[in-house]
């Protein structure tokens, strides 16, 4: 099984309620019914207010529909939206207003349980998503560092006759991580590999040095994030500064890095800014013939995912099955012995 279809298979496996606030847009509307037929999730359309003639085609997708103008969960929204940001100046009917946009609404629906998750984006921005995702539903409790990951399906290159899934980090968000947010990064992406992928997350902090090769304020800035991952997330296999090969490949790990549990056979590469790691899956995308899934949104309460906005129907669908496996809970990363772990 392909790791597209055993993505939609575990979503379908326990389906989610997933909110769609662009339906009306022709391609969320098709995936919104596919993913309905499928059963891989509980699709949750919403009405755009300011589009009233789509409002017929979705009403007639055969899947639950929500209205902010008049639905009952737009009150409780609209004062969530106050409280959380008051400080920042927000009136009371600037918050009803943003309450009844379709996006900030649909973000409501997860932050009060109504909704497992959201996927947006084939119509805003990734700025646009992230800001609604931070203002109704925040941060995850001890992350300072919302961020994302590509999940990088590749042709087989560790002499194995399968395609391997990369989880490539921070992408797409945080063009200058601190090794706070470093750390930040790296440990949502191992949180997000065992719900999305469900195997034993392997950290290398990628660097253009190798265990002291090298020295500058770059590798100084992996070396403090490692310290702090393995201060605050001691389960997790981790290593660095690693460069790429040495990650990657087990002949050069052997030499480079021969006492590391993580060199050459990594599976979460983590990168020391977006230059790098955006820079990086574009290249393993157009050269190696990669299948890049993202960006995925990590770090949040609740799972509020971005699309592209070139998405095409194929795409909505797997992120929305990524989506609801984001929603499952997954051993506390500090304190809970892992299911790959012996027990006696």
């Amino acid at each position: 099984m392909t790791f597209i279809a055993e993505l939609r298979a575990r979503a379908a496996h326990a389906p989610r309620r997933i909110v769609f606030p662009e339906c009306a847009d022709e391609r969320t509307l098709l995936a919104v019914g596919e993913l309905a037929r499928m059963r891989i999730v509980e699709p949750i359309a919403v009405l755009d207010p300011t589009q009233p003639t789509t409002h017929a085609a979705i009403r007639a997708a055969g899947v639950s529909v929500r209205d902010p103008i008049d639905d009952v969960a737009t009150a409780r929204i609209s004062e969530r939206l106050l409280q959380r940001r008051r400080s920042k100046g927000i009136t009371k009917t600037e918050s009803s207003a943003l309450a009844n946009t379709p996006l900030v609404f649909a973000d409501g629906l997860v932050a009060l349980g109504d909704a497992d998750g959201c996927v947006a984006g084939a119509v805003h921005t990734t700025a646009s998503v992230l800001r609604a995702a931070l203002m109704v539903v925040g941060a995850a409790p001890g992350v300072a560092t919302v961020s994302s990951s590509f999940y990088m399906v590749v042709p087989p290159f560790r002499g194995t006759t399968e395609a391997e899934v990369l989880t490539f980090t921070d992408c797409a968000v945080v063009p200058y991580p601190n090794a706070t947010q470093l750390a930040d990064i790296a440990i949502a992406a191992a949180a997000d590999r065992l719900r999305i992928v469900g195997d034993e997350p392997r950290i290398a902090f990628l660097s253009f040095s190798t265990r002291g090769s090298g020295s500058g304020p770059s590798v100084d800035l992996v070396r403090a994030a490692i310290t702090e991952v393995k201060a605050r997330a001691p389960h997790l296999a981790v290593d660095g500064e690693l460069q790429g090969d040495a990650a990657l490949a087990s002949v050069v790990a052997a030499r480079k890095a021969p006492d590391s549990v993580v060199a050459g056979r990594a599976n979460v590469l983590v990168f020391p800014s977006l230059d790098a790691g955006n820079i990086a899956y574009k290249l393993v995308q157009r050269l190696a013939g990669a299948s890049a899934i993202g960006p995925i949104i990590q770090g949040l309460w609740r799972p509020c995912s971005d699309l592209s906005r070139g998405a095409v129907v194929d795409d909505i669908i797997n992120v929305a099955a990524i989506t609801a496996l984001q929603a499952d809970r997954v051993p506390d990363l500090v304190k809970t012995e892992f299911p790959w772990e012996s027990t006696t």
